[in-house]
C-alpha cells in the first residue's frame, strides 16, 4: 500500500482537531476540510470497488476519514474501472471508482438505474489524476513528446531511443540507441480509455483506433497501474502510460506533452488549468465532463482523467446513504483535495469542487 500519511500531516492536524468538536457535538455544518458533524459520522462499513488510477488518494482519504469518524469503515477495491462499474451495476458495491463516466452506448446508465431501485445513478468528479508519460532511460533527464511522437511509440512504429522523430523533438537531449519497451495495462482500465483519447483526438492521423478500456496499440501487457510501474521500473528503454502519483512513487522520469502550445510540465498548477476547461455533459447533479483532450492552452498539460465516484442518487438503504455522503463529503471537502498534489493528483477546480459537494448532499 501506498499511503504518504506524512504528507498530509498537516492537513490532518487540522482535520484531526476539528473531529474533536465535529464528530462529538450537534452541529450540523461541514468545516471547510468536509469534517463529519455526529448527525454525518455514522458507524458501517462502506465498500467500494474500481479505478486503481485512484488507489494512493482514496487510501488516503479514507485513512483521514477513519482519524475523523472512526466508527466508519470504508473498503476499497482498486480492481480497474471497468470491473468496478461491473460491480456496482450487481449491488455487489456501494459505490465504484470509474476513470470514465457510465457509458450510454454500453447500457450502462439503465443498467446503473435499475441498481438504484428505478433512480439515475450519478456521476460525481472527485480526483483529478494527470497520466503521465512515464519512462526509464539511462542518461535522459529530460523527454518531450507530441501527440504524434507518442503515438507512434505506442503503436511501434517507432523502435529505438534514438530515432530522428524523436531527436527531432529533443535536440538537447543526448538519446541512446536503445531498444524501447512499451508496457501497457492488460486489464480494462479507464486510464487506457483517457489516454487513448488523448491520443486519438490530438494526433487523429497517427493513432486511428477508437478509444477504449482495452489497449489497442503494441507492447507488453501488466495487470494495473503497480504493474506496468513495475515494467518500467525494471526495464531500461521502458515506457508506459500511468498515473503521476505511481510516476513519482516509483521515481520515473516524466515526459512534457506538447499539444501545439509548447512543452507543458506536468504540476498540479498545468493539471487544473485543463481541467477548468472541461465542459459537463450530465445534467443536473450528474457531473459527467467532456475534457479537452486536444487542447492547445499554453501551460495545460492536456494527458489527464477525472475518476469519478459512481453513486445511487437514490435507492441505497439509509445506514449505506448516511456513511457514503459523509465519506464523499469528506473526499471533496477543500481540505483534503489540497493535499492531493503531494499524492501525484490535482485538486478540483474550485467551481467544480462546489458542484461535487451540492451533488454529495443532495443524495438521497
Amino acid at each position: 500500500m501506498t499511503i504518504k500519511r506524512v504528507g498530509r500531516f498537516a492537513g490532518v492536524a487540522l482535520v484531526g482537531a476539528l473531529a474533536l468538536t465535529a464528530c462529538g457535538s450537534d452541529n450540523n455544518s461541514n468545516d471547510a476540510a468536509g469534517a463529519a458533524s455526529s448527525s454525518s459520522c455514522p458507524s458501517g462499513t462502506l465498500n467500494g470497488e474500481g479505478s486503481s488510477a485512484q488507489k494512493n488518494a482514496i487510501d488516503e482519504a479514507i485513512a483521514s476519514f477513519g482519524d475523523t469518524c472512526s466508527a466508519a469503515k470504508v473498503n476499497y477495491n482498486p480492481t480497474g474501472s471497468g470491473a468496478g462499474i461491473k460491480q456496482f451495476i450487481a449491488a455487489q458495491v456501494d459505490f465504484a471508482g470509474s476513470d470514465s463516466a457510465l457509458n450510454a452506448d454500453k447500457g450502462e446508465p439503465a443498467d446503473a438505474a435499475k441498481r438504484c431501485q428505478g433512480n439515475p445513478a450519478w456521476n460525481l468528479p472527485m480526483v483529478t489524476g494527470p497520466i503521465a508519460v512515464a519512462y526509464k532511460l539511462d542518461g535522459v533527464d529530460k523527454l518531450v513528446v507530441t501527440p504524434e511522437l507518442a503515438a507512434n511509440i505506442f503503436s511501434g512504429k517507432i523502435t529505438t531511443w534514438n530515432d530522428p522523430a524523436i531527436a527531432k523533438v529533443n535536440p538537447d537531449a543526448k538519446l541512446p540507441s536503445t531498444a524501447i519497451k512499451v508496457f501497457f495495462r492488460s486489464d480494462e482500465s479507464g486510464t487506457t480509455e483517457n489516454f487513448t483519447k488523448w491520443l486519438h483526438a490530438a494526433a487523429p492521423s497517427a493513432w486511428t483506433a477508437d478509444p477504449g478500456k482495452k489497449w489497442t496499440g503494441k507492447g507488453e501487457g501488466k495487470e494495473k497501474s503497480a504493474g506496468v510501474t513495475d515494467g518500467v521500473s525494471n526495464t531500461d528503454g521502458g515506457i508506459t502510460y500511468v498515473e503521476w502519483s505511481y510516476a513519482k512513487d516509483a521515481k520515473l522520469g516524466v515526459a512534457q506533452v506538447d499539444n501545439g502550445g509548447g512543452p507543458v510540465e506536468l504540476t498540479a498548477d498545468t493539471v487544473s488549468k485543463s481541467v477548468a476547461t472541461a465542459t459537463q455533459v450530465g445534467t443536473g447533479n450528474d457531473l459527467a465532463l467532456k475534457l479537452d483532450y486536444a487542447t492547445k492552452e499554453p501551460g495545460a498539460y492536456p494527458v489527464i482523467l477525472v475518476t469519478y465516484e459512481v453513486v445511487c442518487s437514490k435507492g441505497l438503504e439509509a445506514g449505506q446513504t448516511a456513511l457514503l455522503k459523509s465519506f464523499l463529503t469528506h473526499f471533496s471537502g477543500t481540505e483534503f483535495q489540497g493535499t492531493l498534489p503531494d499524492l501525484g493528483y490535482a485538486p478540483l477546480p474550485s467551481d467544480l469542487q462546489s458542484k461535487v459537494t451540492a451533488a454529495v448532499a443532495a443524495i438521497s
